[in-house]
């Protein structure tokens, strides 16, 4: 394609001129690979953007969605329905942790962000608690890009363009510590740093917050996982202070960390739970909040022809998106794809952690099938994380991340230990060219 032709898509979180000056195109893709336009195999070590988690090309979801697309394409949502978001919404509360069951669906991790922001105020209004407005996130955290989402997230690029946001936020500082370099897993050092939600309950008064948002394992952020007991202690502080906790797993949701949810695996069981992305395996947007039964509930206490939530979207529920989606959760639970994070993890941490005898790598993070490389900054911010996914596209037709200096990864759980070592191995040749 020439330079022209790309001219009119403004690109989103890309570099446009420098992108459409080398522009890095894919055709196709099927399993682990993508095919370039000059007809390259690119290993898929991202699962697109964290959301194929299955692979790619399944025709599960294709035939399902091509089926839905003849037979129904649209029908609303609002004071009516169609079948597939009821079936998919009872599908997925078998799988969320003890006491969620109810589900409100979006369109995007953004989308379900807001939506969970929406609903932890106006419950507390519903509890006739409307002091409690104030919202608490944290620093480094990614929560999409709506006003909401970026208003929570700690990420200063995202807000810095855009004005005075939504106000009462405050963010904990990052749960991250020098000690915690070249962990394996879930680090030991950090809890303690819980405790600054304390501090902030004693400056504004319990009475005046309404939800902490955090994403158990950082993704965007730089992929940082959180310290052992960190989540458990901010599940204690806020329950003590009629305080929602949302977990924001749009990445870690649908097996990316070992189980159907982070929460499941870490033990830790929020009010809300944020999820897209892997949702529909990529293939159709679509988003969905999981809530607490108490919540759901509480908005279920006056006349019955009154709208209890004003808030939703004209696709949510969308037949086509439920139609995939349904068939994406057939895949997990026919494969049991949300075990194999956990059944790969030891070796793709021992792969991951053999990158460490380059001097130029300053961290290595890892826990389910996420991980993190870490490089010391070189003469300019971000420019050797680039340097490596470039080298990585062009060189050793593979597919990485870079979010600054830290080059990370997340490939489909249907991934092979051979395609970790060749995935590895194609980091390390990009890391010896830095």
């Amino acid at each position: 394609m020439s330079s022209t032709s790309l001219d009119a898509f403004w690109m989103p979180f890309t570099a446009n001129r420098q992108f459409k000056s080398e522009p890095r195109l894919l055709v196709s893709a099927e399993g682990m690979y993508y095919k370039s336009d000059d007809g390259r195999s690119i290993l898929d070590g991202t699962a697109g953007l964290w959301c194929t988690n299955a692979g790619h090309g399944r025709t599960q979801i294709s035939e399902a969605v091509s089926k839905q697309i003849h037979e129904l394409d649209f029908a609303p949502t609002f004071q009516m329905g169609h079948p597939l978001p009821f079936e998919l919404a009872q599908r997925l509360v078998k799988h969320s942790p003890e006491g969620m069951n109810h589900v409100f669906f979006t369109n995007s991790g953004s989308e379900s962000v807001d939506t969970a922001l929406k609903i932890a105020l106006a419950y507390h209004k519903a509890k006739g608690n409307g002091s409690k407005t104030r919202l608490i996130g944290r620093e480094k955290g990614y929560h999409g890009t709506n006003f909401g989402g970026i208003s929570v997230g700690g990420l200063g690029n995202n807000r810095r363009f855009f004005g005075s946001l939504l106000t009462g936020v405050d963010h904990l500082q990052h749960a991250w510590t020098p000690e915690n370099t070249f962990s394996k897993g879930l680090p030991d050092h950090g809890v303690e740093l819980a405790e600054e939600l304390n501090s902030m309950i004693q400056l504004h008064g319990a009475e005046n917050i309404a939800a902490v948002i955090v994403e158990p394992v950082v993704g965007s952020g730089g992929v940082y996982m959180p310290p052992q007991g960190y989540l458990q202690r901010l599940r204690e502080i806020t329950a003590q202070n009629d305080i929602l906790l949302i977990f924001d797993e749009v990445i870690t949701g649908y097996g990316r960390v070992g189980t159907a949810f982070a929460a499941n695996r870490m033990g830790v069981t929020p009010d809300i739970i944020t999820t897209a992305k892997g949702l529909t395996n990529g293939a159709i947007p679509m988003g969905a909040v999981f809530v607490q039964d108490f919540i759901h509930d509480a908005f279920m206490t006056g006349p019955e022809e009154v709208i209890e939530l004003f808030h939703g979207y004209t696709y949510s529920g969308h037949p086509v998106a439920a139609a995939a989606a349904l068939a994406t959760l057939d895949i997990y639970e026919q494969e049991n794809l949300f075990d194999k994070a956990i059944e790969l993890e030891n070796h793709w941490q021992k792969a991951l952690h053999s990158l460490r005898e380059y001097d130029v790598v300053k961290d290595i993070r890892n826990y389910g099938l996420v991980g993190a490389v870490e490089f010391h900054q070189g003469d300019k911010l971000g420019e050797r994380g680039y340097n490596a996914f470039n080298h990585c596209f062009w060189k050793e037709n593979t597919l990485v991340r870079c979010t600054g200096d830290v080059i990370a990864m997340s490939p489909p759980l249907i991934i092979s230990e051979n395609q970790i070592d060749e995935l590895i191995a194609s980091l390390g040749n990009a890391i010896k060219t830095l």
